[in-house]
């Protein structure tokens, strides 16, 4: 055990962005895995997320819940890894952090629960409608390889999960512009290592098959 930075995540969870986060970072952490029962309700864990979900981060005794705040956390936490934004970047970057984890997320996320706000219902909506706010990312991946620039950061590290997630089971649209920045991030190491230690997880949790 480390003891300095501890990630407590499921493995079929956004505690899979945090870990790539980490990853990239190259911090030393230790791993604290909950499954969706007990233990994730359970007392101790409450203390440390009182929302019951995964994933959070401890570091240095400090907590950090929300995924796209563990991203920006741990890019400021880890200035030698320079995932965190230059001055020239810092608009595009928080910008399109923010899109993320608001308006692109609120409307993956009703769409798939079947919700669609009608005219009316779009004023009050952030993201307006499903096709603007997919059209609008798109639009932005489009023209940089990175969304903050030429360089990759943290925010990418939240969108590219996201896309990635959501276009693996078709909620978003595999556009040309989509697809080509999942792929320029889907061969970087730290997310491959990532990807490799979660899927040993799942694999250590998966009943064996019997012959």
């Amino acid at each position: 055990m480390t003891g300095d930075l501890t990630l407590y995540t499921n493995p079929r969870s956004r505690g899979r962005i945090a870990r790539w986060m980490i990853e990239e970072t190259g911090a030393a952490y230790d791993v604290v895995a909950l499954d969706y029962g007990a233990a994730m309700v359970a007392p101790a864990y409450r203390a440390i997320n009182p929302m019951m979900k995964v994933p959070a981060i401890v570091h240095h005794g400090r907590v950090v819940t929300e995924t796209a705040a563990i991203c920006a956390y741990l890019a400021d936490s880890f200035p030698d890894a320079e995932l965190a934004p230059l001055p020239e970047e810092r608009a595009d970057y928080y910008r399109w952090l923010f899109f993320a984890a608001g308006p692109l997320e609120a409307a993956i996320t009703n769409r798939a629960l079947g919700v669609e706000p009608d005219a009316e219902q779009q004023r009050m909506a952030g993201y307006g409608d499903f096709d603007r706010a997919v059209a609008v990312i798109d639009q932005a991946v489009a023209h940089m390889p990175y969304i903050a620039g030429d360089r990759f950061t943290a925010a990418d590290v939240y969108l590219g999960s996201q896309l990635m997630w959501f276009t693996q089971f078709g909620l978003v649209p595999r556009t040309e512009a989509i697809m080509a920045y999942i792929a320029r991030l889907d061969r970087r190491p730290a997310h491959q290592r990532a990807s490799e230690l979660d899927d040993a997880l799942i694999a250590e949790s998966s009943p064996q098959a019997v012959d």
